[in-house]
Formats: C-alpha cells, sequence, structure tokens
C-alpha cells in the first residue's frame, strides 16, 4: 500500500517480501551504529521484524516505517516513518538509508513527505525525533526539516545520551 509519493521516490508499507532487504538495511554499519542492532541475522528473523515492527503498528497506530522506493524504477534504498515509542509523548520520525543512496537528498525528501503525511492524512501536531551526539548528518537533516534541538534523554535500556528534536507540524 502506497503512502505517498514526491516525484522520485515512492513510499509504501513494508510486507514481509521486503525481508531481504530489511535484512541488508539493519545489518549496515551506519544503521548499527547509529540506530542499533536489531538482531535481525536470517530472512526469517527479518520476516518477523516486519510482522512485529512495522507492521504490527500500522494496526495499532495507523502509521510505522515505510519502504523507500525509487519512483522510476521501484527499488528500495531504506525506510522513513513515523513510530510511537512508550516514553515519548508524540510520534518520531526515523529513517535510514542503504549507503549506496545518501548524499542524493533522499533522506530529506523521504523525511518532509512523511511529515506532510503526518500533518495532512494523521493530522498529527508534533513529531519528535532523536539522533547521537555523532551523528552529524541527521542532526544536519532535522535542521533542515525545521527540528529543534529540546534536550538530551537516555532510551531505555541504552548507556548513552541522544539528542531530542521536535518540530509543531
Amino acid at each position: 500500500m502506497i503512502i505517498t509519493e514526491t516525484s522520485r521516490l515512492i513510499l509504501r508499507q513494508v510486507v514481509t517480501d521486503d525481508a531481504a532487504f530489511i535484512l541488508a538495511l539493519l545489518n549496515d554499519p551506519a544503521f548499527l551504529q547509529y540506530v542499533g542492532d536489531k538482531q535481525v541475522r536470517t530472512l526469517e528473523s527479518a520476516k518477523s521484524y516486519i510482522l512485529e515492527g512495522p507492521a504490527a503498528s500500522y494496526q495499532t497506530f495507523g502509521y510505522g516505517l515505510y519502504l523507500i522506493e525509487l519512483a522510476h524504477s521501484r527499488i528500495a534504498i531504506g525506510i522513513c516513518g513515523l513510530l510511537k515509542r512508550d516514553f515519548l509523548e508524540h510520534a518520531d520520525l526515523g529513517f535510514a538509508l542503504m549507503p549506496e543512496y545518501c548524499g542524493h537528498g533522499y533522506a530529506f525528501e523521504s523525511a518532509q513527505a512523511t511529515m506532510e503525511f503526518a500533518r495532512d492524512k494523521l493530522q498529527l501536531v508534533q513529531i519528535v525525533a532523536f539522533a547521537t551526539n555523532d551523528n552529524e548528518r541527521s542532526i544536519k537533516l532535522l535542521e533542515k526539516l525545521g527540528m529543534s534541538f529540546n534536550k538530551q534523554i537516555v532510551l531505555p535500556g541504552a548507556d548513552k545520551k541522544v539528542n531530542l528534536y521536535s518540530v509543531n507540524l
């Protein structure tokens, strides 16, 4: 199911047929460094991740992480979407791209489209996001999206602080 489109990208729901791509993305060194290790090492665990993560989120909250595809080829390049976390009041914007697609404006384009979807279709009034201090690219992207630094927080189960950003839609 397509959620939103831009001139270059399609954002659609993640399905179990995307397991091979999700397996590769979740084990990319940058994903492991900046997002964390989701312990997804096989196609079966990738399918479980999809069912228990994005697919369950669509059912429970009406939103989740979406697959980013290039519009002209339908090649999967990353994920972008909204997560509802127990410890945050508002939906959390998350994104990750395969390294060969970084630096082309796709993360900004998909994040901006996700924020428009959140405002126009979901009628959310605020979105938050977080980034580690050393993730300069994500911090610049969040600021370019109009997000402002709020405070540092420690994520549940983690030991280091991350920067929390927010924007009113």
